[in-house]
C-alpha cells in the first residue's frame, strides 16, 4: 500500500512539471503538442509490440475512442496555449476546477439528474476564475483559453469513463494519441494561418525538455498512475490529483520566476478554487459511501 502512495504521489509530482516543461519549450503550442503525441505514441506503440498486445477493436469503437483522442490533443493545446498567452500559474489553476466541469457534464451524457450541490460547488470555482481575470486583465485571454482546456480536459474524463472498463488502458491510450497526433498533423496547416510560427523543428534544449515531458511526464506517469490504482481508489487518486497545480505553481515560482507576477487577486481565487475543489472530493467521498452496494 505504501509503495502505491509513493508512486501516486510521484505521477502527480511529475505531471506538476508539464507546465514548466511547456513554458520552458521555445515551440509554439501546437507544435509542442505535436512533438509530445508523436513521442509518447512511438513509446506506447513500442510497449504494446514488445508485450504482444496490440489492440484490436471493432470499427465503432475504434471511432469513438479515436474522437476521445481528439478531444486530449484539443485540451493539451489549450492548455499549453493558456500558459503561452498567461502563465503557468494561470493554466494550472484553471485546470484545477476539471471536477467540477465534469460534475455538469456528467449527468448530460449519462443523462441522470443534475446534483446541484455539486453546482453550487462549480459556481464557486467559477468566482475564482472570475476572481483572478479581474485581478490581471493583460492575462484575460490566457484564462479563457485556459477554462476551455479545463472543459475539454472534463468532456475527455466523462467519456473516456464509459469505455475505459471495456479495453485495456494502455490500448485506449495508444488509439487516443495516435487519433490525437494524426488528427493534428491534419489541422496543422489550418492552424499556422492563425498560429502562424518559423520554428518547426526543436533545437537541441527543447528536444531534451519533449523526451522529458513524452517520456517522463507522460509515458512513465501513466504506468505509475495505472500501478497506483490497483492498489489505491480512485476517489483517492482524484483527491491526491488537487496537489498537481499547487505543485506546477510552486515549481512556476522557483525556475520561471512567475512569483513576481502573481498578485493578490491571483491568490484569493486560487485559494477560492482550491478550497472548493478539495470541498467537492470529500462530498463526493461521502455521496459514494452512502450509495447501497449492488448484490453480486
Amino acid at each position: 500500500m505504501k509503495a502505491a502512495l509513493y508512486k501516486m504521489h510521484i505521477a502527480i509530482f511529475l505531471w506538476g512539471f508539464t507546465g514548466l516543461l511547456g513554458k520552458l519549450i521555445t515551440l509554439n503550442e501546437g507544435m509542442l503538442v505535436w512533438y509530445r503525441l508523436l513521442i509518447s505514441s512511438i513509446a506506447i506503440g513500442i510497449i504494446l509490440i514488445w508485450s504482444k498486445k496490440l489492440p484490436k477493436l471493432p470499427f465503432k469503437e475504434l471511432l469513438k475512442i479515436s474522437a476521445i483522442g481528439i478531444i486530449v490533443m484539443l485540451h493539451w493545446v489549450a492548455f499549453y496555449g493558456s500558459i503561452k498567452l498567461a502563465s503557468i500559474s494561470v493554466a494550472m489553476i484553471c485546470l484545477s476546477s476539471i471536477a467540477l466541469f465534469a460534475s455538469i457534464i456528467e449527468p448530460i451524457v449519462n443523462r441522470r439528474k443534475f446534483d446541484y450541490t455539486e453546482i453550487i460547488f462549480s459556481l464557486f470555482a467559477l468566482a475564482g476564475i472570475a476572481t483572478i481575470y479581474r485581478s490581471d486583465t493583460s492575462a484575460s485571454i490566457g484564462i479563457i483559453v485556459g477554462v476551455i482546456s479545463a472543459l475539454l480536459s472534463a468532456i475527455f474524463s466523462v467519456l473516456n469513463r464509459r469505455i475505459a472498463s471495456k479495453y485495456e488502458s494502455l490500448t485506449i491510450t495508444f488509439i487516443e494519441l495516435s487519433s490525437g497526433l494524426l488528427f493534428l498533423t491534419l489541422l496543422l496547416p489550418l492552424y499556422f494561418q492563425f498560429q502562424p510560427t518559423d520554428k518547426l523543428l526543436p533545437d537541441q534544449t527543447d528536444f531534451i525538455y519533449l523526451m522529458i515531458l513524452a517520456l517522463v511526464c507522460t509515458v512513465l506517469t501513466w504506468i505509475l498512475s495505472l500501478q497506483a490504482l490497483r492498489h489505491v481508489s480512485a476517489f483517492t487518486l482524484g483527491l491526491a490529483l488537487n496537489l498537481e497545480p499547487v505543485y506546477g505553481i510552486i515549481l512556476a515560482v522557483l525556475f520561471a520566476g512567475e512569483g513576481k507576477i502573481l498578485n493578490a487577486g491571483f491568490y484569493l481565487g486560487a485559494g477560492i478554487i482550491l478550497v472548493t475543489v478539495l470541498l467537492h472530493s470529500i462530498y463526493k467521498n461521502r455521496i459514494n459511501r452512502r450509495m447501497p452496494v449492488p448484490m453480486p
